[in-house]
């Protein structure tokens, strides 16, 4: 009986630890998403506080969004050399000071330079964590495990823009940066306590010329992206920093092939289920990620809703993220190979942003909430599982590589979606604006285009035109450009879930074990 007991108490004592490595491994996740979420409903009131202008405000995100995506692969290669609850730790002492910083920033550039240290912290923590989970877990727990991330990364999805809406009209928008501080410093004190320690024993030194030349050739290929719409695509200064970052990358190349151990072991890409793993991370961020970005968007600039209301009615979309993938973990990936859970996702999430350019000519929510339930089912089905499949096919021994990598993929899709898809926008307005209003000078209608692109409808006014005919017209526009930009993300969706079928192999993805009934 002794016996009996003691093992039943071995097993909750290690039930108990289970589940808080997978809070201290999910949790900086869920922060990261739910600070991006906050910070960008935020910004209407930091640039009015600080008197920033449009262009000022946005070097709050892309600020943080550079230093995190150039840090992503080589923080990763830190958590093998260093360990990863050593990178981890320190990635989240650097969040929340930062987090700290730009609460109590007194102007725009110290804000900003808040805003790249905060990247850098969760280049960091992002990496050590899923590095972390990766080799914490592995068979039917590991399943079980990235379901779990799945999970809480779709809460912060999901509370971000309502919970952001809150904080800024109540508390003010400092309180966006400050909300990160208890969480941050109680999660350093439970990682320090709960996670053990792990490293790659075979990396014995730091890749600098890795380091330098992937972090360079993103940092530029980022700032590109980030300027390419404001600027023009053939400006001088972005195609100087598009070969900025060509060069560098094939300075990266050439020296990862020359290194006995590689930041980035280029031979798995050689493996096809690795690369369809990449490439559903890939489209997954590009195709859906970026939907939580345009489509508040169009329901308050479209549809006239207020910020706060437009970030409920995105619950159809969001509520999935956090439920469907319990789903995926208790029914249906022991009955389904992680090949068929990747094709279906993406598939779904096509078919659900297609709805939308069927019926966003509407202009009526009530016909397409089904779009938003399906483009978040579908989204549902991947969260976890794009992250679990392109971790899964590398050695344990390499998590922090892997977990980089697939950071680095899942955010560099986010930012091309972004750029691209906002290009497909802007270049459908301007076509529109072209058609319908050649009356418009020419020297005035870049301005009407980039009006009508970043929402402001209102701030339009046509000359000979009284306000009902002229809000018609830029209305017309507006959902001209959305109608491309969804056929567009819908067509690159559907591609990419057969070229996904096709890399990822059923034999590298065979269902999990049904699990345990009591």
């Amino acid at each position: 009986m002794n016996d009996v007991t003691s093992r039943s108490g071995d097993s909750d004592g290690s039930n108990r630890r289970a589940l808080l490595v997978l809070i201290c491994t999910s949790a900086p996740s869920f922060m990261l998403q739910l600070d991006a979420n906050i910070v960008s409903v935020s910004l209407p009131a930091i640039g009015h506080s600080l008197n920033a202008n449009f262009a000022g405000i946005e070097w709050v995100i892309s600020a943080y969004m550079l230093s995190f995506a150039s840090l992503l692969l080589p923080a990763g290669a830190l958590a093998d050399r260093f360990g990863r609850k050593y990178l981890l730790i320190i990635g989240l002492c650097i969040f929340t000071a930062a987090s700290f910083l730009c609460g109590a920033a007194p102007n725009l550039t110290a804000l900003i330079a808040a805003r790249a240290l905060q990247g850098i912290g969760a280049a960091m923590q992002l990496s050590a964590a899923l590095a972390t989970l990766s080799h914490a877990f592995h068979g039917e727990a590991r399943a079980r495990a990235f379901a779990f991330w799945g999970t809480v990364v779709g809460i912060g999805m999901a509370s971000g823009p309502v919970v952001g809406g809150l904080i800024t009209q109540h508390f003010g928008w400092e309180w966006a940066f400050y909300v990160n501080l208890p969480i941050g410093m109680a999660l350093i004190g439970l990682v320090g306590v709960t996670v053990e320690s792990s490293r790659d024993p075979d990396a014995t030194r730091i890749d600098f010329p890795g380091v330098i030349c992937f972090g360079g050739a993103l940092f530029f290929a980022t700032l590109a992206l980030i300027e390419g719409n404001d600027r023009g695509w053939g400006d001088g200064w972005i195609l100087a920093e598009l070969a900025c970052a060509l060069l560098l990358f094939i300075l990266f190349i050439a020296a990862e092939i020359r290194q006995s151990r590689p930041m980035l072991d280029l031979s798995y890409f050689l493996r096809p289920t690795y690369i369809g793993a990449n490439l559903a991370q890939f489209s997954f961020a590009a195709g859906m990620l970026t939907m939580l970005t345009f489509i508040p968007v169009f329901l308050q600039s479209g549809l006239g809703y207020e910020s706060g209301v437009a970030g409920l009615l995105m619950l159809p979309m969001v509520v999935p993220l956090v439920i469907v993938p319990r789903v995926v973990s208790r029914s249906l990936s022991h009955r389904l190979t992680g090949r068929s859970l990747l094709f279906i996702g993406l598939f779904v999430v096509a078919l659900g942003v297609l709805w939308f350019a069927v019926f966003v000519d509407k202009l009526a929510y009530t016909s397409l909430w089904v779009g938003m339930l399906l483009t978040g089912v579908g989204a549902g089905l991947l969260n976890g599982e794009t992250t679990k499949i392109g971790m899964t096919v590398i050695p344990r021994e390499r998590a922090g590589m892997a977990s980089g990598v697939s950071g680095t993929v899942r955010f560099t899709g986010l930012v091309i979606g972004v750029a691209f898809l906002g290009s497909v926008l802007y270049q459908r307005v301007k076509s529109s604006v072209e058609h319908t209003m050649p009356f418009v000078a020419e020297h005035d209608r870049a301005s009407i285009v980039r009006e009508i692109t970043s929402g402001n409808l209102a701030g339009v006014r046509l000359a000979g035109h009284d306000g009902t005919a002229s809000k018609a017209l830029v209305l017309s526009s507006f959902v001209s450009g959305y109608q491309a930009l969804f056929l567009t993300a819908a067509a690159l969706l559907t591609t990419a879930s057969f070229l996904t079928w096709y890399f990822v192999k059923a034999i590298d993805t065979p269902p999990t074990s049904p699990p345990n009934r009591v």
